[in-house]
């Protein structure tokens, strides 16, 4: 059974940064891809972040240029540095993992931008 643990969530004021970490429990190339997604209250969830196993990046188009997705394979783990936080970037951030027929999803972590 794959777990995904998501941590580093948080109150910034905006402008500020943090960095979110998501640690598999297996190896992260087993996976297709790995990602972030966020759901703001009221709001769909959205794709924020995305990188697959052979390293293809995109972001959503909200988020280029402020954050950055990246993995350490020798930690199993996926980060999104996000810079430059805006109140709009608030809402709760899920990592997720792509097999070929499942995904995965992590239990969630709040990023709140407010002064």
């Amino acid at each position: 059974q794959v777990q995904l643990v998501g941590s580093g969530g948080g109150l910034v004021q905006p402008g500020g940064s943090l960095r979110l970490s998501c640690a598999a429990s297996g190896s992260i190339f087993s996976f297709v891809a790995m990602g972030w997604h966020r759901q703001a209250p009221g709001k769909q969830l959205e794709l924020v972040a995305r990188i697959t196993r052979g390293g293809t990046i995109a972001y959503a188009d909200s988020v280029k240029g402020r954050f950055t997705i990246s993995r350490d394979n020798a930690k199993n783990t996926v980060y999104l540095q996000m810079n430059s936080l805006k109140p709009v970037d608030t809402a709760v951030y899920y990592c997720n993992a792509d097999t070929e027929t499942y995904t995965y999803w992590g239990q969630g972590t709040q990023v709140t931008v407010s002064s």
